[in-house]
Parts: structure tokens; sequence; C-alpha cells
């Protein structure tokens, strides 16, 4: 039973049961991980409208913090199914990549989550660690 979340199929699951509380709205999610990327926490962070949810690294490094994380990753739903990821996420996730830096706490990937069938690449989800934006 390996528990660890290191790959972006890990996260995406992990994150499966939170997205479907709310499927037809953007939830943006933290996983705080000890120092062999167990999860020890999960935390929402916003809860958008149906088309965007903003999410500030103050929010997301706060409850990292507070769990005692040495890592994150973070998450994300495309209720339209694609998981592409439009600039606000692209930008987000510098933003996140910066704060990580100073703070000192790894960010090993952003997953944005969508469905199998709407992706043009046929996985369900889009990980910024292996198209090499972390």
């Amino acid at each position: 039973n390996d528990s660890t979340i290191d790959t972006p199929e890990k996260t995406h699951k992990y994150l499966e049961s939170g997205y479907a509380e709310n499927p037809v709205q953007e939830s943006f999610w933290v996983v705080s991980l000890d120092r062999k990327n167990h999860p020890i926490a999960r935390s929402m962070i916003t809860l958008g409208t149906a088309t965007s949810s903003l999410v500030h690294p103050r929010e997301v490094f706060r409850v990292a913090i507070l769990a005692g994380a040495c890592a994150i990753v973070v998450g994300h739903n495309h209720p339209s199914g694609d998981p592409a990821p439009s600039s606000a996420d692209i930008a987000v996730t510098r933003q996140l990549r910066e704060a990580a830096k100073i703070i000192g706490i790894d960010i090993l990937d952003h997953v944005i989550s969508g469905h199998a069938e709407s992706d043009p690449t046929g996985k369900g989800y889009y990980s910024f660690r292996e198209n090499g934006l972390i």
C-alpha cells in the first residue's frame, strides 16, 4: 500500500473525491506532504464559480505551514473537462513557485483535473511538472 503522492496521476486520483463534492464548480486544493511525500492534510482553498477560481499564495502556504508540510502539491478541476491550463492557471503556478522558494516548502506539482474524454491527450489531467513549468 503505497500512499505517497509522487506522480500527477496519484495527485489526480487523490483529489477526485474532493472535486466530486462540487462537480460543476472549480475548486482549488492543497495537499500537504511530509518528508516522504505522504499526505498529512488535504485542504480546499477556494470554491469558484463555474468558470474561475483564483487563489493567492498566502492561502496556499498558510495551510501548508499550519500542517507542518515539507512539500505540497496543488490541484484544481476544470468542470468543462478539458484540463489544458488557462493563462490565469499558468500565472498562479508561477506565483506559487516563487513563493515556495522564499518560504522553503517545495511545490512538487500543480495538477489540473478534467475528464479523459474531453482531454486531447486522453489522460484527463494536466501536470505542470510533466510539462516543465514547475
